[in-house]
């Protein structure tokens, strides 16, 4: 499968997408029951995380691909939300683990491969 740039970026955009669901839901399910935010916001982030579970369908990828890839995503998108969100920045080898893992998604992802 060979990807061009506009597949590249529509791919890593889902991915962000992806990610800012599934850790927005879940943020707002553990602020619901951790520290006593309105039942709401619990079911607020249910359903985000409903909608991430569907995001990854949009796709090219193999299932395995996409969720190893994610995964990457997941580390980047986490330490971004906790620095935004909670105020805690990441530091030199949060930043180094993070590129680290970029990296890899983008091996996973875009390595050329017989079709």
């Amino acid at each position: 499968m060979s990807f061009d740039g506009r597949d590249v970026v529509v791919a890593l955009l889902v991915l962000v997408v992806a990610g800012v669901c599934e850790i927005g839901g879940g943020w707002l399910v553990w602020k619901w029951r951790k520290e006593g935010w309105q039942w709401a916001f619990g079911l607020l982030g249910s359903i985000l995380l409903v909608v991430y579970g569907v995001i990854p369908t949009l796709q090219r990828q193999i299932f395995s691909r996409i969720y190893a890839a994610y995964g990457g995503f997941f580390i980047v998108l986490a330490l971004l939300w906790g620095w935004i969100a909670e105020k805690s920045r990441p530091d030199v080898w949060d930043i180094l683990g993070a590129c680290i893992a970029l990296v890899g998604v983008c091996i996973i992802m875009f390595a050329p491969r017989p079709r």
